[in-house]
């Protein structure tokens, strides 16, 4: 088996994240491809090889797998690589997710634990209450585009103007800003040359409440009056209501979205959510969870994990706006939330106050600096950290508490499988995890682990080099 050399085969199955496995029995060996579907027979080309591995390029799909019994429903599927997964159905999707989860974590996990499935998310479509859009061309010097990257592009973007993973008013709104700066010839930022004005568009809409924030990326390269778009998005007939329209400048030669200076157009710089019957305060950056429906899901399985916490203090590391901890504060004595989004933590403190809770703190910064300066000492903690999980030399010093009960919430399954090692071997056992498919369609999953302190006979003393450690879980993990 060479590069370039192309092949046909069935893939077998989907591993986390989008990997279809596919056996090629001229050669007897497996192949990676990415972007497929099980059951698909599909013709692909070995582009490279990690450590010992093939890998193939998706090419074209030969034979349509017995699991698509399903029309696609948006108009830019399957260039699209959004959501992979539309023309199975959402039994398959979760069945599917399943699978990835227990392969993944059956090895890792030391002694019997309950696995309790894949929990629906209420809504299958129209679920995402955020979305970031990306100005460019479908094709290199074609018409202004604005929508999501063509599946394994960095560069082509397809209009996205009929998706189905987030409400029909952001479908009209993006169109609206499309048109008109297509009509005006604006140019749009080219990442390589770094020239252009038009970035993205970040949009914003609570489910519960309908309220819109439209955020528009811009560099400061040129300069028009946006007076005339804030008129013709007041105009538009939604569903739910703008609140805010902002100008967000951002001259970042990365291409992420960020603001070096954001401007008021219309309204306000912030929009209202409601979770469990909490009301929350989201700015444009803070993180909420995408999914408002299926957030309750999640929110109700960690406060059923985490149990009777009646007079104990909870640490709720990551805490992002403080949904978690204000969930859990009218049954627990004290919440303390720590969070590096400062925007974030204002935001939480505000909400707290709204939501009547006095039982609250949240403090801005570093989880790995932040745990030394707090006098409080937890009784149990709630982990909910980025996709790249627990910074290693943050995990030694929540561990150091020797909590009875940790509740780790993990976005990304293989950084969860990650930290599990070290816990277990700090004297976690893991009791029972679960999975809320917060991203239908997609390749993702949230998944929920409880964990509980092992209290051993005898007192054994470990000295293990963290950085090393990492070092080596890490080289395992990367894509």
């Amino acid at each position: 088996m060479k590069k370039g050399q192309i092949y046909e085969g069935i893939i077998e199955r989907v591993d986390f994240p989008n990997k279809g496995i596919v056996f090629v029995p001229e050669e007897e060996q497996y192949v990676t491809v990415k972007n497929g579907i099980p059951g698909q027979k599909i013709r692909f080309m070995i582009n490279k090889f990690k450590r010992g591995n093939a890998e193939g390029r998706f090419l074209e799909v030969l034979e349509k797998s017995p699991l698509e019994t399903r029309e696609p429903v948006c108009s830019i599927f399957p260039a699209c690589g959004g959501c992979m997964y539309q023309t199975m159905p959402y039994e398959e999707q979760v069945k599917m997710k399943e699978g990835q989860i227990r392969r993944i974590m059956d090895p890792v996990v030391k002694g019997e634990y309950v696995f309790e499935g894949v929990k629906h998310s209420p809504k299958e479509f129209h679920y995402r209450n955020k979305m970031e859009f990306s100005f460019g061309d479908e094709f290199k010097d074609g018409p202004l585009s604005l929508g999501l990257h063509k599946k394994g592009s960095t560069y082509d973007v397809l209009t996205a103007g009929d998706c189905q993973l987030v409400h029909e008013d952001m479908d009209k709104i993006l169109l609206c800003v499309l048109n008109y700066f297509k009509e005006r010839n604006v140019s749009y930022y080219k990442k390589m040359q770094h020239v252009g004005y038009l970035r993205h568009l970040l949009l914003r809409r609570g489910d519960t409440t309908g309220e819109i924030l439209v955020n528009l990326v811009t560099t400061t390269q040129e300069e028009y009056d946006l007076t005339p778009l804030v008129e013709e998005l007041l105009a538009l007939e939604l569903e739910g209501k703008i609140v805010g329209i902002l100008h967000i400048l951002n001259d970042s030669l990365s291409d992420v979205v960020k603001s070096d200076e954001t401007r008021i157009l219309y309204g306000q710089d912030f929009f209202y959510e409601k979770l469990l019957g909490l009301e929350f305060k989201i700015t444009p950056f803070s993180f909420f969870q995408p999914n408002s429906k299926g957030a309750e899901v999640l929110y109700e399985t960690v406060r059923e994990y985490i149990g009777d916490i009646d007079n104990q203090v909870v640490f709720d590391l990551f805490s992002g706006t403080g949904t978690i901890g204000q969930v859990l504060a009218p049954v627990a004595k004290k919440v303390i939330g720590v969070e590096i989004i400062e925007e974030a933590v204002e935001a939480a403190k505000e909400n707290a106050v709204r939501n009547g809770l006095s039982n609250c703190r949240f403090i801005a910064g570093d989880v790995f600096k932040v745990l030394d300066e707090i006098e409080e000492k937890p009784d149990v903690i709630v982990l909910d950290p980025p996709r790249d999980g627990i910074h290693p030399k943050a995990l030694p010093k929540i561990l150091n508490y020797g909590v009875d009960k940790i509740v780790y919430i993990s976005c990304k399954m293989t950084s969860l499988a990650r930290d599990l090692e070290m816990m277990q071997l700090a004297g976690y056992r893991v009791e029972k995890m679960t999975a809320v498919d917060q991203f239908c369609e997609s390749v993702h999953c949230e998944v929920v682990c409880l964990l509980s302190r092992q209290k051993p006979d005898t007192t054994v003393k470990l000295s293990v080099d963290m950085d090393d450690y990492y070092c080596i879980k890490d080289g395992k993990d990367e894509e």
